[in-house]
């Protein structure tokens, strides 16, 4: 038996004041389109259709690959849009859900449930309801002595009485196929908006005796839409807990849950740790032990285990086992560190490798960089990788020592066991074993400052400047 969904996306979402298509508005990092994909994805349908209309081709583009497309050319309502996927559907479709792409905290074990009641009464269609506290601007659900949907009535259309229901219909149903096609080919756009709503299937297969099952909703939180930036906000917060909640349950300990922020592609082992502050986006993994934070924000990162990461900022990087970053380091992308790694404070790493046992304690920046194991990285060290026109590389062997404040003028190789000593700036190549020392020579005048100075405050002003010696 064939299961497909219908994803209604074609309105722009005016109220969002946004030049960007509102199902593309993101939700702890994903556009709210995706998440209603993934969830459905973990249904397993087969077959997705998502409706589009006004911006069509930015969410086309989005969802490209992963749900055929029907298009709506006019926004004339829900059941024009329904009607507009239905040449799409397989023939072998014998039940379909319908839902918004603008409400993205559904679960997959609600879709689920209304495929399964749908089935085992053998309705016309399922519809997912709810009962809230404020259901202003929402359509309201009526039940007959036996408990079925007789009609939903929209807020626009019904008089006092009827607005002071609080069983409110969600717009999202499970419907048999073929009641689906009879019931919306019979829409008329006969109301207030003078649109085709979809709500109206429902009175339609009541009138012909079919069973119309409501199907309450576990959490009201997974029924949140989107309309405005308000909106946007309050589901955002709704999503954010649903993810936090999950890890803390999975094992992982939150000193301070209300300032963790985790976005949902995000992977977190158990044991691990994150402090107050933290920012984990994209896809970010963290392994076991690990200890993030505080005040640290990892996009596209993975951190090993044992490691701390603190007072870090790190985009696409890779950090391995019992390392510590930080406070205050920033890893650019194409950085990967090893194991049992020192990165200091205000140190700056980009493009570059570090081997296991390395230390960049401080104030460094390495950047093209192919750095070895077991090498010492000293405070001010910089790799000089621009020439004003192009990147170069600097690789340093095993076991070398770079002191501080010296530059590595790249393209330089440095080979294993090199001792660098601190000031030198480095333009060709060392071999192994290599000593280096390059630096101005030192002059120094013993018994030379008094005297100087004694000779500076008796000059006249017309014989200006001082004495530079000789």
């Amino acid at each position: 038996m064939g299961k497909s969904a219908i994803v209604l996306a074609a309105g722009h979402g005016t109220r969002m004041k946004s030049r960007t298509h509102k199902v593309l508005h993101r939700v702890c990092g994903k556009p709210m389109i995706v998440h209603i994909l993934d969830t459905l994805d973990k249904v397993g349908l087969d077959q997705i259709i998502v409706v589009v209309g006004q911006q069509r081709e930015a969410v086309m583009e989005t969802i490209a690959g992963r749900a055929d497309v029907a298009i709506q050319a006019e926004q004339l309502g829900t059941g024009d849009a329904v009607r507009a996927a239905l040449p799409h559907l397989r023939e072998d479709t014998d039940s379909v859900v319908v839902l918004y792409g603008d409400a993205p905290l559904i679960q997959p074990e609600t879709l689920q449930r209304l495929f399964d009641t749908q089935r085992s009464n053998g309705a016309a269609v399922a519809a997912l309801t709810a009962e809230v506290d404020n259901p202003t601007g929402l359509g309201r659900v009526f039940l007959d002595d036996n408990g079925q949907i007789v009609r939903v009535v929209e807020e626009k259309d019904a008089t006092e009485a009827e607005r002071a229901n609080r069983l409110i219909n969600t717009g999202v149903y499970a419907y048999e196929a073929d009641a689906l096609r009879a019931s919306a080919a019979r829409l008329t756009a006969d109301n207030a908006q003078q649109e085709f709503y979809l709500t109206d299937t429902l009175a339609i297969l009541k009138g012909d005796n079919r069973a119309v099952v409501p199907v309450r909703v576990s959490d009201v939180d997974e029924i949140a839409s989107v309309n405005d930036r308000v909106q946007l906000a309050h589901v955002e917060k709704l999503c954010r807990r649903q993810i936090l909640e999950r890890w803390m349950r999975a094992g992982v300990t939150m000193v301070d849950p209300d300032s963790t922020y985790i976005e949902a592609d995000v992977e977190i082992e158990q044991d691990a740790t994150l402090l107050p502050g933290t920012m984990l986006l994209g896809a970010t993994k963290v392994k076991s032990f690990a200890e993030i934070g505080p005040n640290t924000r990892l996009r596209n990162t993975t951190v090993g285990e044992y490691t701390t990461v603190q007072y870090t900022v790190a985009v696409d990087s890779v950090i391995g086992d019992e390392t510590h970053v930080g406070p205050f380091a920033y890893l650019r992308p194409g950085t990967v560190v090893g194991n049992r790694v020192k990165v200091g404070d205000f140190v700056e790493i980009k493009n570059s490798r570090l081997g296991d046992d390395t230390k960049v304690s401080h104030l460094a920046y390495v950047g093209d960089a192919q750095i070895g194991r077991r090498v010492n990285v000293g405070c001010g060290v910089i790799t000089v990788n621009y020439d004003g026109e192009k990147k170069h590389r600097t690789v340093v062997g095993d076991d070398s020592f770079v002191g501080s404040n010296v530059n590595l003028i790249a393209p330089v190789t440095i080979g294993d066991g090199a001792y660098i000593c601190a000031g030198s700036t480095v333009t060709e190549d060392v071999d192994d074993d290599g000593f280096v020392i390059g630096r101005p020579r030192q002059t120094t005048k013993p018994n030379y400052v008094r005297a100087w100075k004694t000779r500076k405050s008796q000059q006249t002003p017309s014989e200006g400047g001082e004495d530079r010696g000789h």
